[in-house]
Parts: structure tokens; C-alpha cells; sequence
């Protein structure tokens, strides 16, 4: 009975050898850190935990912080979760962070970020050997958990003297009010900022099993202790600054001015007990039920004989044209042309094992994109792609595709097209659907087998384009009807004004019947008034919704409000690119019921499934629409509208709602086509036992996986480019130079581009920008002296004290030869950091044989003498660096320096610091570091005045001191040189002084248009 009754093993792990036992309850001491005691049970406990499993575990994690987030951020109102993230979002590095206890801690711990923004000098943190400040987090329990609170974060803010911003429930704050007179005594302390959740009382009792078996009054006094004390008043007396906020704007505002104020704060937060436990509760229904959902993909695609990753073997397009019956709604009808064709590229993307998986890209005019842009992105991701990988975690569609693109491709998610990035989110999900020999429908939305082998019905809504009189449109109304069609979507305002539409939609009305749906679309052509004259007449018509009815989004909610009939928001939602669910937040009124979503305009699947996680959340319509895609994508389309459909389900029985009708999907676009771009056709088909015309989505799954395309129509393949590389000999300054040129590409029109890379670089760093631009021109690219493959061929002395000089000139006049050797024609220079002043200086000293220059991330030089003076030692003593330390110590301290700070954050820095550890003439290197310095180099400034040739600047957004300068250049050759287009400026997002290699998507539609505009 004695050994049955023992007490558990009590075990303490301290970093200290004294005992902190007053209870003597302690069994077992460990003395080690935290840190390294937890790595060795790890390793103790999980020795065979296989990387499979890790990656597992891993988009489980994933998809939880996903739904968290997007929650949260969806929510309109002011939630506590929400303040605990914004907490950590707002407040600067170096400050500390002071919690109380009970709920706030909690939600800080749950829902707040492990990271806050570096405000702090990045160049002085990295060469100091030290990480970025973070912020000091601390607390104190105390004796109850909530006495003398303000007083002990008073204290801690005079110890560390630091803004401290301490964050506490309203109980917390009732039971130390004494503590505010402290706050007047600003001794040797920075300002503070008190942060009070006030939830009327103590909400963490809401949480615990005590508030289900507990009568409310009972909870009011003795647990939650509810109060109607005024914070307000009490800051008033004892004159502390108070700020009440109740909406996330307000939040927002109070924490960016109370952090730079100078002067003590408190900040309330409006809540309420009741609320909060509602929205816990459905914030962890709704994490559970993603999470379960994301385990049933991992655990469908992670069976025990399957890999965990798949190679990439080939990417490849091919282009088609088909026949149209009519032409598509987006075109202009003002064309004479009697016969439409749709144009697009067929994605192939050959995974390792054998599998295949398909995509399309067809841009139509509403995607503000055209073939040739498409068709270069297209190129540069089948060189990116090459030997990458792909893995299971992708179909879970939280943010999952946006990191491997930015991790694998090592480009930001944003900069490839809406219609690139969906085709391409297609094949890959389609590849990975393929080597399990299932459909992408299951990966997306895995079901039980005797459920997967159950119909899965999309229906589908009829579109027509209202071009003729009220009669026509009834007229083939009535037609779809006969047809099986049970709802129909009619384009409006494709006049001056509505009357002939209200007629065509009273007319249609009348012709099929009240149980009909019938949608209109605006298309965004008609001002508020017009569109309000419509709504008014049409009100007896029974609308299901009108998509974009204003061509102002502002007007929307208004509209809504002033006719009474709903609105499907289209267009609106095409130009989210970032912070989706922000902009979204004004249109959470009721009047907006439903929201068109296009997944070839809004960027693919994963950009779609989260307007559409937002749209199901707030009890709105998702219809999944197509933008004129063949069969090919609309089979795509077909199984994630049915995986979005499923998803519905589950979210109304979560959240115990009506389950709201069937929805018809957008995909009555298929009637357009006259040809097929696939052997097979779709099967789309009217279902007697359903009364609709509709797809099956296992049927579309099918259809995908065995697609074969139709030779007829392939306009022409992809064929990639031979890249030549060889050796040029040059003469130059008493020395001979072998200059190392690689070349891809034929020129169409004569365009010839040569590309010039930056200190450290070679010509290499752009071949994925030369296999991208090589689609219409001849790309080259040439190693500059002491880099790469180009070497110095001179024998007068070993020890580099009589090596040829390399200033601008020499250098200019080697890059002169090497293009005259090239082609007797000119060519259009594009340039990066020091190849882009070798350009600009070779676009002005030698305009017979430039045709016009890109200069990117460039300077013209220098003018004041002592800053010429101070740049000339620095880089020669940088030289003397490099040759005597070698390039690894060299490449350390260089991209220590500030104007590095975005490249260093980039996923393949290493890669690139290590490329550039391959150079092997060291006295070469460093002479064109001291000899090439913008300290001995002539300024250019005037020369700028009289620029004959066509020059674009190109700068990142996050460089600052580039961007000024640029700036500069542009007013240079602006207005003093008389040029009536100024030179432009384009600044590339999401990139700091290496735009080339961290965006380099944007460099290459930059680049395009310069040359369009040069031709």
C-alpha cells in the first residue's frame, strides 16, 4: 500500500545548483539549461522520428496557425485574440513586453506572434556577431495571480530601462490602482504604456468547466466578479493619459501613437465575457476542424510506401488556338472579324516516378495580361523548376504553394501572373494527384472510399451575353431552360443605358418562370444612379444577385443599403494582392451575399480558397466561375468548386446553420467553344434525377488524369533554347583579356540585349531573366575582368604590382570590343550595381552602338570631392582586404553592409554568397575594386544632360538610397535635357539593391516594356 501510494516523480530542471524546494515535493533534479535538457529528450524520446513524420507534424502546424490567423483576421470586430496578435505586430524591437495574468497571457501565448519587427541598424547587428534585438517578455504570478501588477511592471520598466507596454485584464487593473500614482514618478524610467482588456469581469472563468454546471448570478458575483467600474475616471484621477478603443482601427492607432508618445498611457479595450467565449469556442472549432481536414490529406498522401517528396524531371508548354462559337464576353464587339479564337498554353509538369500533371494559362482582357508576358514567365519557371522539388503538404492550401514558391523558387508569390501562377498551381496539384493515381478532387477534399465512389454533382449556371433586344435574350433564355438549365446569369450594361436591360430581364422573367435563378452582371459599367434606376425596376423580377452593379467598389455597400437587392462582388476581388482579408473587412454587409471568384484572375487556388474560407465564414455564396478556359482547366475547376461546396457543408453544421441551397457554379462558358483543346470532351450533361444541368466531379478527376491534347490545335511547343558559351579575345590598355560570353536565344526583329552583372557576380546571375527575355531576343551575357570565367592574360609580373590598369574606361573599352566582336549592330545594355555603371558609362561615351540601356540599381558617380576621396580609400583598403583575407572573410563583411538587408532575408542567400566564393583570380578581383571605385570612377552627372539614348532606371522599393538616387537621375535627364517623356523610374516590391535576384519576375516585365517601347 505504501509503494501504491508514493507520490508521481516530481522532476525540476534549474541551471542552478542551489534547491528550490520549500514543499520538498521535488523526486529528481536535473541541473542543465531548458534549451539543451528539452533537445536531449527529443533526441531521447524520438530517435527514429523519420523526416516523413516531421513533415507531417509540420503541415499540421501549418494549417492550424493558417486557420488561426485567417480567423482572427476575419473576424470585423474587435476580438481579445486579436489584440494578443497585434501586441506583438506593433511594438517596436528593443521595447519589453509585461503580461498579467489569466486570459491575457493566455491569448498572448496562443495567438500572439513569436516575432516582432527589427527597427534596429541590421549592418551594425550582423557585423557585431549579435541577432537581431528581440523584445523582453516578462510577468508575475503573485500571490493571487493579480495583486500589484502595475506596480511590479512599474519596477521592471526602471530595471530595464526600456519602453515597456504591459498588457492586463480589468480585474488585474481594479486590484492595484494604487499603482498608477507610481506612474507619475517618471524617475529614470521611459514612457509606459498599460494595455487593459476590459471584459466587465474575470472571463477566464468563462473558459474553465466551473461556467457549464454553474448558475449565471452565481458566476456574476462569485467567479467572474462583474463590475461597471469606469477605467476612464480613474486614469482621470490620477491624471494619467487614457485611450478607449472598441474597433480594430482604433487599436491600431492607439498602439503605433502610444509607442512613440512621451508620455505614460492606457489604452482600454472594449470586450464582453459573453462574446469572448463565443468566439473561442468557434476559433477552436474551427481550427479543429481544419486540422482534421489537413490530416486526413497528409494521412491520404503519406502512406507507408510512398516518398515524401517528388522530383521535378521537365516542365513544358505547348500554345493553342481553338474556334469559338461567339465571341467571349470580355471582347470588343466593335472587331469585324466573323470568327473568335481562344488562345492559351497547356501546362505538362513530369514529375521522377512517371506522372504527369496539366495546367492552363489563358489570359483573357480582363486579366490585364497578354501571351508574351505570360510566355516569358512561363520560361522562366521551366528553368526555376528544374530539379526542384514538390510534396505533400500542397494541397492543404494554407499559404502551403505561396511558401514553396518563395522557398523552392526563390521568388515572392505575388510577382508571377494570376493566370501563370493558377495554371501552374493546377499542374502541380495535378501532378501530386497523379503519382497517388487519384483525382485532384481527393487530394483537396479527401472522402471515405465508399463515399468517394458516390456522384459528386456540380451544378452549372447558363451565361448570356445580352447583345440583342429583350425578345432575343428571352428567346435563348428559354432555350438553356429547355435545356436543363436551372439558373442563368445575364450580362447587362452593355448599353448607354439600362432601360433595354430592365426590359430583357422582365422579359426573361416572364418567359421561364418564377423558379428559375436568374443573376445579372454589370460588369462594373454603370454609375450609381444608373444602376439604382435598374435595381428599383427590376425589383418585382426576384434577382438572385447582381454582380459589380457601380463602377465606384465604394458604392457598393451604399447601393445594397439604398435597393434592397444583393450584390456578388466580381472585379472587386480581382486586385486583392495583399492583406486580402483587411480589404475585404468593408464588405462583410449583409447586401454583399455572394462573391464570384475567379481562379485564374485572382492568382490560383490557394489565393481563391482563402477569399472563399472568408466568404463561407461570414454566410456568403461561393461560386467558382471560369474566365474562357478550355475543358482543361474548366475539369479542374469542376473538382475544387465541389471541394469548396463540401467545405460549405461542414462549415454550417460547425456553426449549426440552415445548410443554404445548391449553389451553380460559373462554368457555362463551355457553350463558347467550338473546338476542343483536349481529344476527349468534358462531360457536361442534363441530370434527370437532379432536374439540372451539371458535372460530375470524379468524372472531371478522371478527365484531367488521362487529358490528351488535341494535335489539331497546338499551335506550337516548347523548345528550349541551346545556351553557347565561349571565349572572346580582347585587347585592351597594353593587355589581352579572355572574356567569358554566354548566349541563349534568336532574335526575331534584330534585338540583341547584353547583360552586365554586379561586383562578385558573373554572368550566370542571369540566366533564368536571358531564358525568360530569349522568347523575342538575343540574350548574352559577359563575365567582366576578374570574375568568372573571364581571365587576364598578361606575363610582364607575378606579384600584381604592374597589373593593367581597370578603371571606367579600360573597362568601357573592353565592353566596346566584346560588342563590337558580338554584332555591327547596336544593342540595348541592361546593367546591375557596378555592371550598371560600366553600362550608363558606355551608353553615354559610346552612343553609336547603344540602342538604349537598363540601368539597375545604378549611380552616376560622385561629385563632391571628399566623398570621392572617402569612397576611393574605402574600397581600396576593401581591396587590399580581398586579396590578402581571401573572399570568404572578404564576402562575410561585405554582406554584412546595409544595402544587403533584403538579399540577407532571401531563401537562397547562401547559395548566392557561395557562388560567389567560386572566383579564383583574387589580384584581378581587387583591382576592380579599387580601380572601378565610384570614388575614382569620372561622375556622370553632366553627361546625363546630354543623353541621346533611351535609358530606364530600375531600383527596389526597400532600397532608399538608390531610390534617391534615381530620383535624381530622372530630373537630370528629364527637363535638362529637354526630353518630353522623362526617363522612367520603376521600382520593383518586394526587393532592396539585388532586384535581379530577389524579384526577378518584376526585372523582367520592366525590361519588356522597354524594349516594346524601344521598338
Amino acid at each position: 500500500m505504501i509503494e501504491q501510494c508514493c507520490p508521481c516523480p516530481y522532476i525540476m530542471v534549474d541551471n542552478h545548483p542551489s534547491r528550490h524546494d520549500p514543499s520538498y515535493i521535488i523526486t529528481h533534479r536535473i541541473h542543465s539549461s531548458i534549451s539543451h535538457f528539452t533537445e536531449f529528450l527529443i533526441k531521447s524520446c524520438l530517435p527514429d522520428l523519420s523526416n516523413k513524420r516531421k513533415e507531417f507534424i509540420r503541415g499540421l502546424d501549418m494549417t492550424a496557425a493558417w486557420e488561426i490567423s485567417n480567423f482572427i483576421n476575419s473576424e470585423k470586430s474587435l476580438t481579445e485574440p486579436y489584440v494578443a496578435r497585434k501586441i506583438f505586430e506593433n511594438i517596436r524591437c528593443g521595447s519589453a513586453l509585461f503580461f498579467g495574468n489569466s486570459m491575457t497571457v493566455r491569448d498572448a501565448d496562443m495567438y500572439g506572434s513569436n516575432w516582432v519587427q527589427c527597427t534596429h541598424n541590421a549592418s551594425l547587428m550582423i557585423s557585431s556577431g549579435l541577432p537581431c534585438h528581440g523584445v523582453h517578455v516578462s510577468g508575475n504570478r503573485g500571490a493571487s495571480g493579480i495583486d500589484g501588477l502595475i506596480s511590479t511592471a512599474v519596477g521592471f520598466a526602471v530595471g530595464c530601462n526600456k519602453r515597456v507596454l504591459l498588457v492586463m485584464g480589468d480585474v488585474s487593473f481594479l486590484h492595484d490602482t494604487n499603482g498608477l500614482a507610481l506612474l507619475r514618478q517618471r524617475t529614470s524610467r521611459k514612457p509606459m504604456v498599460i494595455l487593459v482588456v476590459n471584459n466587465h469581469g474575470g472571463a477566464i472563468f468563462s473558459q474553465l468547466p466551473v461556467a457549464n454546471t454553474t448558475d449565471r448570478s452565481i458566476l456574476n458575483q462569485f467567479f467572474y466578479t462583474t463590475h461597471d467600474v469606469s477605467i476612464r475616471h480613474l486614469c482621470l484621477a490620477h491624471g494619467v493619459k487614457h485611450v478607449q478603443v472598441q474597433t480594430k482601427t482604433e487599436l491600431q492607432d492607439a498602439l503605433f501613437a502610444s509607442q512613440r508618445e512621451n508620455a505614460d498611457c492606457v489604452v482600454e479595450v472594449e470586450s464582453g465575457i459573453d462574446t469572448n467565449v463565443e468566439f473561442h469556442s468557434n476559433l477552436r472549432n474551427f481550427t479543429r476542424q481544419a486540422s482534421d481536414h489537413a490530416l486526413s490529406i497528409l494521412s491520404k498522401l503519406s502512406v507507408e510506401d510512398s516518398t515524401l517528396h517528388y522530383k521535378i524531371s521537365k516542365m513544358e508548354y505547348s500554345l493553342y488556338r481553338v474556334k469559338l462559337n461567339a465571341p467571349t464576353t470580355a471582347a470588343s464587339r466593335n472587331s469585324n472579324t466573323t470568327t473568335s479564337y481562344r488562345e492559351g498554353f497547356v501546362i505538362s509538369l513530369s514529375l521522377e516516378d512517371g506522372s504527369i500533371g496539366f495546367g492552363e494559362v489563358a489570359p483573357l482582357e480582363i486579366h490585364k495580361e497578354n501571351l508574351h508576358d505570360v510566355e516569358e514567365q512561363l520560361r522562366f519557371l521551366i528553368h526555376a523548376m528544374e530539379g526542384n522539388t514538390i510534396d505533400n503538404s500542397l494541397p492543404l492550401l494554407k499559404s502551403s504553394i505561396s511558401s514553396w514558391i518563395w522557398n523552392n523558387l526563390g521568388i515572392p508569390p505575388g510577382s508571377i501572373l494570376p493566370s501563370v501562377r493558377c495554371g501552374l498551381e493546377m499542374a502541380i496539384l495535378s501532378a501530386i494527384a497523379s503519382t497517388h493515381g487519384t483525382t485532384l478532387l481527393d487530394i483537396l477534399h479527401p472522402q471515405k472510399d465508399e463515399i468517394s465512389k458516390n456522384p459528386s454533382p456540380v451544378q452549372i449556371c447558363a451565361l448570356i451575353d445580352s447583345y440583342g433586344t429583350p425578345m432575343d435574350t428571352a428567346f435563348i433564355a428559354s432555350n438553356l431552360v429547355a435545356e436543363g438549365f436551372t439558373a442563368i446569369k445575364i450580362k447587362v450594361a452593355r448599353r448607354s443605358e439600362p432601360d433595354e436591360d430592365i426590359a430583357a430581364i422582365k422579359e426573361v422573367r416572364k418567359k421561364v418562370g418564377p423558379h428559375i435563378v436568374l443573376r445579372a452582371d454589370a460588369n462594373r459599367k454603370w454609375t450609381y444612379d444608373q444602376a439604382v434606376k435598374f435595381a428599383h425596376s427590376v425589383k418585382d423580377c426576384c434577382l438572385q444577385y447582381i454582380e459589380e452593379p457601380v463602377n465606384d467598389e465604394n458604392d457598393i455597400v451604399r447601393f445594397c443599403e439604398e435597393t434592397g437587392l444583393a450584390v456578388a462582388l466580381d472585379e472587386t476581388i480581382n486586385c486583392i494582392r495583399e492583406n486580402p482579408l483587411r480589404f475585404l473587412e468593408k464588405y462583410i454587409h449583409s447586401g454583399v451575399t455572394a462573391i464570384v471568384i475567379k481562379p485564374s484572375v485572382i492568382g490560383g487556388f490557394e489565393n481563391a480558397a482563402l477569399v472563399a474560407r472568408w466568404a463561407q465564414q461570414h454566410g456568403k455564396t461561393t461560386v467558382i466561375s471560369a474566365a474562357f478556359e478550355s475543358a482543361l482547366g474548366l475539369s479542374a475547376y469542376i473538382q475544387f468548386a465541389r471541394h469548396l461546396d463540401l467545405q460549405n457543408c461542414e462549415m454550417q453544421k460547425l456553426t449549426n446553420k440552415i445548410s443554404a441551397p445548391i449553389t451553380s457554379h460559373g462554368f457555362g462558358t463551355y457553350k463558347w467553344f467550338n473546338e476542343q483543346v483536349t481529344e476527349y470532351s468534358l462531360n457536361i450533361r442534363h441530370n434527370p434525377n437532379h432536374n439540372c444541368v451539371e458535372a460530375d466531379a470524379i468524372e472531371a478527376g478522371q478527365f484531367l488524369q488521362k487529358c490528351r491534347l488535341n494535335p489539331d490545335i497546338v499551335v506550337r511547343a516548347f523548345l528550349a533554347d541551346q545556351v553557347k558559351e565561349y571565349q572572346l579575345a580582347v585587347d585592351s590598355g597594353g593587355a589581352h583579356y579572355s572574356i567569358n560570353v554566354v548566349e541563349t536565344g534568336e532574335s526575331i526583329d534584330g534585338t540583341m540585349v547584353v547583360f552586365l552583372h554586379g561586383f562578385l557576380g558573373t554572368g550566370g546571375d542571369w540566366m533564368p531573366i536571358m531564358k525568360a527575355a530569349s522568347i523575342s531576343a538575343r540574350c548574352i551575357a559577359v563575365d567582366l575582368p576578374g570574375h568568372g570565367g573571364s581571365k587576364l592574360k598578361h606575363h610582364q609580373g607575378i606579384d600584381g604590382s604592374d597589373r593593367p590598369d581597370l578603371s571606367m574606361d579600360v573597362v568601357v573599352d573592353i565592353v566596346r570590343k566584346v560588342l563590337d566582336n558580338l554584332t555591327s549592330e547596336k544593342v540595348i545594355l541592361v546593367g546591375y550595381s557596378m555592371g550598371a555603371r560600366i553600362a550608363l558609362y558606355t551608353a553615354l561615351k559610346c552612343s553609336n552602338k547603344v540602342e538604349g540601356a537598363v540601368i539597375i540599381s545604378g549611380s552616376p558617380g560622385l561629385v563632391d570631392e571628399d566623398s570621392r576621396e572617402i569612397r576611393k580609400a574605402k574600397d581600396e583598403f576593401r581591396a587590399s582586404t580581398l586579396v590578402s583575407n581571401g573572399l570568404r572573410f572578404f564576402t562575410e563583411a561585405w554582406y554584412a553592409e546595409e544595402l544587403w538587408a533584403s538579399l540577407r532575408g532571401h531563401p537562397h542567400f547562401k547559395q548566392i554568397v557561395n557562388n560567389r566564393l567560386q572566383h579564383d583570380d583574387l589580384l584581378t578581383l581587387g583591382k576592380v575594386l579599387s580601380d572601378l571605385s565610384i570614388g575614382k570612377q569620372p561622375s556622370m552627372w553632366e553627361d546625363l544632360k546630354q543623353c541621346k539614348v533611351p535609358l530606364q532606371l530600375i531600383v527596389g522599393e526597400k532600397d532608399t538610397k538608390f531610390k534617391a538616387i534615381a530620383r535624381e537621375m530622372q530630373t537630370k535627364i528629364g527637363h535638362e535635357n529637354g526630353i518630353a517623356n522623362p526617363t522612367p523610374v520603376v521600382e520593383i516590391p518586394d526587393s532592396g539593391h539585388a532586384v535581379h535576384l530577389e524579384n526577378p519576375l518584376a526585372v523582367i516585365a520592366a525590361i519588356n516594356q522597354f524594349i516594346k517601347r524601344g521598338n
